[in-house]
């Protein structure tokens, strides 16, 4: 199960792990960009409308989930909301909305999954390279992402003797087509010099690591990042 599955990384992890065999079910906030989601990707998914911060949104995602397929093996905890408000400026209203998406909707998305999980199961959260060097003018989104971290950290923890895997998958600049449309042809060319590899990642790359955490091959991993940020927090 993929949140944030309609579009960008999303998307393209779906598409990855329908390709290495899986059913996906994906879940969003926007009824048309999920609709196209799933003419894309086949009959291998199901689309359920709706919004992590939204506790009865995630009842019947996981009602969905067990009517139809009666267990969960991978969760992706994918949805991620954040813009650019500088220090001075900050509302409660910003915060509210970055960290009820990026924080809260991450706790309860992977909460309410865990009675339809068991052994083997990997959960993959997406954290972001913001979360570890900041980012000018992104305070609120930069520290719901290190929060993130440390939730997989906690996490490993209370999972202990489960069987259960939990992970954080973190981008850096990506070329979704939001991030496009945002960054206009001169921003995407400044992230990409920002990187040792003088470009932005494909989305596919990023969904490559994610089925790379979905399978028994990250079998002995728990507790950790996965940095796929073209070494942008590596220097």
């Amino acid at each position: 199960m993929i949140t944030g599955g309609a579009t960008g990384i999303g998307l393209a992890a779906a598409k990855r792990f329908i390709e290495e065999g899986a059913f996906v079910f994906i879940f969003g906030r926007r009824r048309e960009a999920l609709d196209a989601a799933l003419a894309k990707l086949g009959p291998e998914v199901r689309a359920i409308k709706g919004s992590v911060s939204e506790l009865g949104d995630l009842d019947r995602l996981y009602a969905a989930v067990k009517a139809e397929r009666g267990s969960l093996d991978i969760v992706f905890a994918n949805a991620g909301a954040g813009s650019q408000l500088a220090l001075g400026k900050i509302t409660p209203e910003h915060i509210d909305e970055t960290f009820d998406t990026n924080v809260k909707g991450t706790i309860f998305t992977i909460q309410q999954a865990l009675p339809l999980m068991g052994k083997g199961g990997s959960i993959i959260l997406t954290g972001s390279s913001a979360g570890t060097t900041g980012a000018p003018g992104m305070t609120a989104y930069s520290a719901s992402k290190a929060a993130v971290r440390n939730l997989a950290r906690t996490w490993a923890e209370d999972l202990k003797g489960t069987g259960i895997r939990v992970n954080v998958l973190s981008p850096g600049a990506t070329a979704t087509e939001l991030a496009k449309a945002a960054l206009g042809e001169e921003g995407q060319k400044i992230y990409a010099s920002l990187t040792p590899l003088q470009r932005m990642a494909e989305p596919s790359e990023i969904g490559a690591v994610a089925a790379f955490l979905a399978s028994s091959d990250s079998s002995f991993m728990t507790g950790s990042e996965v940095a796929v940020d073209g070494g942008l927090a590596q220097l």
